[in-house]
């Protein structure tokens, strides 16, 4: 993500200089504005110069908090701001008592903001890496309507329901990948270990061998003889991509084809809807603007193509454009869907719709992860099937020959 030095100024006038990772430098603006902070000069830091950049290497290198001890420290937060504990203390007892290192260092120095005077939203946007703009902004909201622990409640409800759709996925992804990975382990031990050895009983009787044999032999030759630039190959394609993946337009290319792609694009595509509907639900009934709702819930997403539809979204809504205008133009929602934002412009209960909307999408997805197995397993078996069939004419085959030559001769 890239790193933006800006400058800008306090409620008091003081200057107040920094950098901040952010997406680009709207996502820098509206971090300052939520921090009480007027923007001046928002400009990307360049690589290069004078010197190493440590705190650039720095940032690359962390990396972002596990889901599960966020929903932990989330949920105690809740229960601890509901019994009435004072916040300054309930953060300095959480950070004692935090297992990971990176949460321990984010809440002492939260503790330290809040030491100095400031709010808890603007000292959680310090740590982007472990308090994401949306956390922040409902922690915002609730420190300025007063029912903080009903922010921290709203945030521990999401971020389980977070947790409990990937790890669905997850599960429901680790058949195929296990058949895979022994598929590729199989071509590797066959293109070392069993072609040649047949390779060499074939060349002693010297004989014209058949196309899908020669074929074989060639490609186990060339795997034997050329492994280290196949692996070198290989390294430097998963870092082309993961280069390509990391660039702007990369990036939107790829989400895109995630979205479209067949058998688990849909699923992908659902489970970013669901994502969509129940954090904008979430931000509305917090009482964040629609417009920002709109802007935060695009980086909730973590999809560039989705969260570009969003914006247009957000910029149409500005225009005076419909909610219900906005999103028909985006191309994202179901028929069903859409109605219900419709009945709940009509009812000004569009939160409520949402979030009716995101467990529709929630059944949906469930539904597809308990068939993509199902769906999947018969083209691993087909994939096996051809895989047997060419190692059958390829090896087989000539073997048949030479065994019927000897019987004539």
């Amino acid at each position: 993500m890239p790193v933006f030095a800006y400058q800008s100024r306090d409620r008091s006038g003081k200057a107040v200089n920094g950098t901040l990772d952010a997406a680009n430098s709207a996502a820098v603006a509206d971090n300052l504005l939520r921090r009480g902070l007027t923007p001046i000069k928002i400009e990307e830091s360049k690589g290069g110069g004078a010197g190493f950049d440590f705190s650039r290497l720095a940032s690359l290198l962390e990396r972002q908090i596990k889901l599960e001890e966020l929903v932990v420290f989330t949920r105690q937060m809740y229960s601890l701001t509901k019994a009435g504990i004072p916040i300054m203390r309930a953060i300095n007892g959480l950070a004692d008592t935090a297992h990971s290192k990176q949460l321990k260092h984010a809440l002492a120095g939260v503790a330290e903001g809040l030491g100095s005077g400031r709010a808890l939203s603007t000292a959680m946007a310090e740590y982007p890496k472990v308090f994401s703009q949306l956390y922040v902004s409902i922690v915002h909201v609730g420190e300025n309507t007063g029912r903080l622990e009903e922010a921290f409640l709203q945030l521990a409800q999401y971020l389980e329901l977070e947790m409990d759709t990937r790890k669905r996925i997850k599960t429901a992804m680790r058949y195929p990948t296990f058949v895979i990975i022994a598929i590729t382990i199989a071509m590797v031990v066959l293109n070392i270990m069993v072609i040649p050895k047949f390779a060499e009983i074939f060349g002693r009787f010297n004989v014209e061998l058949p196309l899908m044999t020669r074929i074989l032999i060639g490609t186990s030759n060339f795997f034997v003889n050329y492994w280290p630039l196949l692996l070198i190959g290989v390294v430097l394609a998963i870092a082309g991509f993961r280069w390509y993946v990391g660039t702007e337009d990369g990036g939107y290319r790829w989400d895109r084809f995630r979205i479209k792609m067949p058998i688990v694009g849909s699923v992908v595509e659902r489970s970013l809807l669901s994502r969509f509907s129940r954090s904008f639900s979430m931000m509305l009934s917090a009482g964040v603007a629609l417009n920002q709702a709109l802007s935060l819930v695009a980086s909730a997403v973590d999809n560039a193509y989705m969260a570009s539809r969003i914006r247009e979204m957000r910029a149409g809504i500005e225009r005076g454009e419909s909610l219900l205008r906005t999103a028909n133009a985006s191309e994202l929602f179901t028929p069903l869907v859409l109605q219900m934002i419709s009945v709940g412009e009509e009812t000004g209960q569009v939160d409520e719709l949402l979030k009716e909307a995101a467990e529709f999408y929630e059944r949906e997805v469930d539904y597809d992860l308990k068939t993509l197995t199902a769906r999947i397993e018969p083209i691993l078996i087909g994939f096996v099937a051809l895989m047997v069939l060419v190692l059958a004419l390829g090896i087989f085959t000539p073997m048949w020959d030479m065994m019927n030559a000897v019987r004539g001769g």
